[in-house]
């Protein structure tokens, strides 16, 4: 069964469900109705007794390049974005509390939550022409999603710290030597060959599954909340202060920020 969804599409391959991130003329930024579409298969998926096992993807060349700047600049100066029933918040939360196993095979460039997300996935396959950048201190911004949390548990300190401070982009070797990923695939079998372990894990009893998937996570995300609210208590203050404003002016003026100025 194939589902065509506004700006998600859903294809079920067995017990395998796909969901497959589709506008990739913005290079698969969430906005809003991304961000609800998204959510709501999360939750359809967890709730389906067909589904054992959900892959995300990406269409073009990215998998995803985060939230949407220009929305989120819009939000940063008093305009407004487009509603969605579901934002940003409500899709870390369906991630997090997904109970069945979570793959993502990660198809193009992955910045912002669409790399955190990787905090909350339980396998990652990645192509060896994909890459990964966590942009916030170059948008003056804070982590988000938890990932303050779920990276240094899943790469240690010094990968995390270089990773969420000093937004540089990481190679799919990188990646894959700190423990971000769990396997890197050539990109014309990336998806074939994570949907081939995603057909052995939903061999398997979903009940089966979904328990054992929760004695792994619950230590692992031990904490998150009070992470989470330590991101957005940071995220509040920095949203809209003039480095932040500088950045979305070099962005959507296409040129280095300054922040050295503003730091005087």
């Amino acid at each position: 069964m194939t589902v065509s969804e506004s700006l998600l599409q859903i294809a079920d391959h067995g017990r395998t469900r796909l969901l497959t991130l589709d506008r990739p003329s913005a290079l698969n930024s969430f906005n809003m109705a991304l961000y609800a579409a998204t959510t709501d298969a999360l939750l359809d998926a967890a709730t389906d007794r067909g589904v054992a096992v959900v892959v995300i993807t990406g269409t073009g060349r990215a998998f995803s390049t985060g939230t949407d700047v220009l929305e989120m600049a819009a939000l940063a100066t008093g305009g407004e974005s487009v509603e969605g029933e579901h934002p940003f918040e409500g899709m870390v939360t369906a991630l997090r509390e997904f109970p069945k196993p979570l793959l993502c095979a990660v198809n193009g460039m992955a910045l912002g939550i669409g790399a955190t997300m990787f905090g909350y996935a339980d396998l990652v396959f990645m192509s060896t022409e994909a890459r990964v950048k966590l942009p916030f201190t170059s948008l003056a911004v804070a982590p988000e999603a938890g990932s303050s949390l779920t990276f240094p548990r899943l790469l240690g300190r010094q990968h995390a710290t270089w990773a969420l401070l000093s937004s540089e982009w990481l190679s799919a070797e990188e990646c894959l030597r700190m423990g971000l990923v769990w396997k890197l695939c050539e990109p014309d079998s990336l998806l074939e060959e994570t949907l081939a372990h995603a057909r052995v894990l939903a061999s398997k009893p979903i009940s089966s599954l979904v328990e054992t998937k929760r004695t792994i996570v619950a230590a692992l995300l031990e904490g998150i909340d009070d992470a989470i609210e330590r991101e957005n208590d940071a995220y509040r203050r920095l949203l809209g202060a003039p480095a932040n404003l500088e950045a979305f002016a070099a962005f959507a003026e296409k040129r280095e920020p300054d922040f050295e100025s503003i730091d005087e």
